[in-house]
């Protein structure tokens, strides 16, 4: 099933817009297919950086992070670990977790 979709336009660099059109041409898609792609990639990246930074500051909890960034309980703890950043669990985000499960 096909998303709705709403037209937005951006003025771009010359440059960048020549590289959008090599590569529509290449992967055989419009640009707006690219600029989607592009900028879902982004947003995923900038959900989970902040995620991780309220997480981090102890603002968020694990199963929150998780659930921010649109990953699950693993996938937080995995890119926690690729980053670093020290795990913070204790019983509150335990029992928080279990009600998230629907176990508590």
């Amino acid at each position: 099933m096909k998303k709705p979709s709403q037209v937005i336009s951006a003025r771009l660099p010359k440059d960048r817009v020549k590289l959008i059109e090599e590569i529509a041409h290449e992967e055989k898609v419009d640009k707006s297919t690219i600029l989607d792609r592009a900028l879902e990639q982004y947003t995923r990246e900038w959900a989970l950086k902040k995620a991780l930074e309220l997480y981090r500051n102890g603002t968020i909890t694990l199963s929150r992070a998780a659930e921010t960034a649109g990953l699950s309980i693993w996938e937080i703890i995995d890119a926690l670990e690729k980053r670093k950043i020290v795990l913070q669990y204790d019983a509150e985000d335990f029992e928080e977790d279990m009600k998230t499960l629907g176990r508590g």
